[in-house]
């Protein structure tokens, strides 16, 4: 039986076809390169780290939803597979009553976006915590052991003790080695987790790229695709100031043990923070929208 799968406006065939292409050809390289890789056994430190730290595959990045309110018409069978959609009278839109499943996690978003946003970006901690991360390690010990350290450890340990750590993201700080966990100015941790969260924070806007995969298909793939595009530029920065010599791979090292490359580590920063506010405004107004869906929809018979 067909339903009104909550789809606010239509998109023909030719039109939907040509988002869902536009969107598989912008997309193609980033997990063409991954595929290639693992085929043959190769790592990445920069590109890798957005599949393996954000659990999700290439096949649900190339994949094209329109998000919620869209009804896609014409030959939909592909849609009608999936769990998140449902027949319309014309076709096939995202499936509103599927929603309530996410209202925890919408709640949970829209609260550390909403405090995020609301923040000043902090930029004094110029890209420390991948140092923290082989403070006080060996070579063989360094977690891209296969790449070398541009310093030797002594003088890693040295950098940190005379820059400091002001790491404010949970998600970085739990990776401290035991001997810089303690040197960090402050204690993030997944419950306050919305008290320290600020935009300048290079994984905090990476991690717009996991809030929009939160959310598919209720959100459209063109905000993830922006969000994974956001992501790899903010890893690229997060290790050209890191301890490791990537040069190899292109990757000219931002010196972040000097004041020049604190410097630049900062401008880069600031280009990345605004990328991100924009958006995080995006991302926040559509989660806004689906939790105004939500709330005032009638409870489903069970």
């Amino acid at each position: 039986m067909s339903t009104d799968a909550g789809a606010a406006r239509s998109l023909a065939e030719p039109e939907w076809r040509l988002r869902a292409r536009r969107h598989r050809d912008r997309v193609d390289a980033w997990i063409g390169d991954r595929r290639s890789r693992r085929s043959t056994g190769r790592t990445h430190p920069v590109d890798d780290f957005l599949f393996d730290y954000y659990p999700y595959s290439t096949s649900r990045l190339a994949a094209w939803h329109p998000g919620h309110g869209v009804e896609l018409r014409g030959d939909v069978r592909e849609y009608l597979d999936h769990p998140d959609y449902a027949a319309t009278r014309r076709g096939v839109a995202a499936d509103s009553a599927r929603l309530g499943r996410h209202r925890e996690r919408l709640a949970l978003a829209i609260r550390l976006l909403t405090a995020t946003s609301e923040r000043e970006p902090r930029l004094g901690c110029f890209g420390m915590h991948e140092w923290a991360m082989v403070y006080g390690q060996r070579q063989d010990e360094v977690r891209h052991f296969s790449h070398p350290l541009r310093l030797s450890p002594a003088k890693v340990v040295d950098v940190v003790d005379q820059v400091g750590l002001r790491c404010t993201h949970i998600d970085a700080y739990r990776f401290f080695t035991d001997a810089a966990t303690p040197l960090n100015a402050h204690e993030p941790t997944r419950a306050t987790q919305h008290e320290w969260e600020q935009p300048g924070c290079l994984h905090a806007n990476m991690d717009l790229y996991k809030y929009a995969m939160w959310f598919l298909p209720f959100l459209g793939s063109d905000l993830v695709a922006d969000g994974f595009a956001l992501a790899r530029r903010a890893r690229e920065v997060d290790m050209r100031a890191a301890p490791y010599d990537l040069q190899d791979l292109g990757y000219e090292p931002i010196r972040v043990e000097t004041a020049e490359g604190r410097a630049e580590y900062v401008r880069h920063q600031r280009a990345v923070a605004e990328k991100a506010r924009l958006l995080r405004d995006r991302l926040l107004s559509d989660l806004r929208r689906l939790r105004a869906d939500l709330d005032g929809r009638r409870p489903q018979p069970r």
